[in-house]
């Protein structure tokens, strides 16, 4: 089974769409739908914005459903010029921006555990790959693999995000695939993310954001149901 868990609504309602035999079941506030694409079983649920909805969301997913792979898809803001609205990113790692324990000697965004320290979480390489290679089959898409970081905080700032990519070398920034992450790590379990580029450093007050969304949404859609397809 593999675990999907979007950061949109409709993201998610266009994956539903596209299931066979699909049954919904609610926890905690979450609808978890179970469904057939193209003999792969799924299950599917939108999380919420920021990190402590993403984990308790990963950790029920995981808990209740014992997913063998879980990805994360949405919008995501650039943090590079390499980058720009409609482009997509396919994760190779993870990073928490946000933690901070620099004042008792830690690196910014390194968290601890009971064991050791980790600054990244690496996302599977395997499925990385292969998003990647479907992602590059949409028409008008640019593709590229690279860091994303996330924290609980929606960066606007131009200097802000150029801080974020000089600091951990991240392409994209976004409220929620570093906590998935952090609780795939703890649990063992493979996790990818996909991110649609919605901002770019220019900012582009002019864009619609929710005609925007609609558009990310088709790509990451198409993403996971070709994904489907190739495993």
């Amino acid at each position: 089974m593999i675990g999907i868990i979007c950061a949109m609504q409709v993201e998610a309602d266009g994956m539903i769409a596209l299931c066979e035999n699909t049954r919904t079941t609610e926890k905690y506030g979450m609808r978890f739908t179970r469904g057939t694409l193209n003999g792969q079983e799924l299950v599917i649920v939108v999380c919420g914005v920021g990190k402590v909805n993403a984990a308790m969301c990963a950790t029920v997913l995981i808990n209740d459903f014992q997913p063998s792979l879980v990805i994360n898809s949405g919008v995501a803001g650039a943090l590079s010029p390499v980058v720009s609205i409609g482009d997509i990113v396919v994760g190779t790692k993870t990073v928490e921006h946000d933690m901070n324990v620099v004042a008792l000697g830690d690196k910014q965004g390194e968290v601890s555990f009971p064991d050791g320290k980790v600054l990244y979480f690496d996302c599977d390489k395997d499925a990385s790959v292969k998003l990647t290679s479907v992602c590059e089959a949409i028409e008008n898409t640019k593709t590229v693999r690279g860091i994303i970081a996330s924290g609980d905080i929606f960066i606007s700032d131009r200097r802000k995000r150029l801080l974020i990519n000089d600091r951990f070398g991240a392409l994209a920034c976004e409220m929620e695939g570093a906590a998935i992450g952090h609780v795939c790590y703890c649990c063992k379990v493979p996790f990818a993310v996909l991110r649609a580029i919605s901002d770019d450093l220019d900012e582009n007050k002019g864009m619609d954001f929710i005609k925007f969304c609609s558009l990310a949404a088709e790509k990451t859609v198409f993403a996971i149901d070709g994904f489907t397809k190739s495993i």
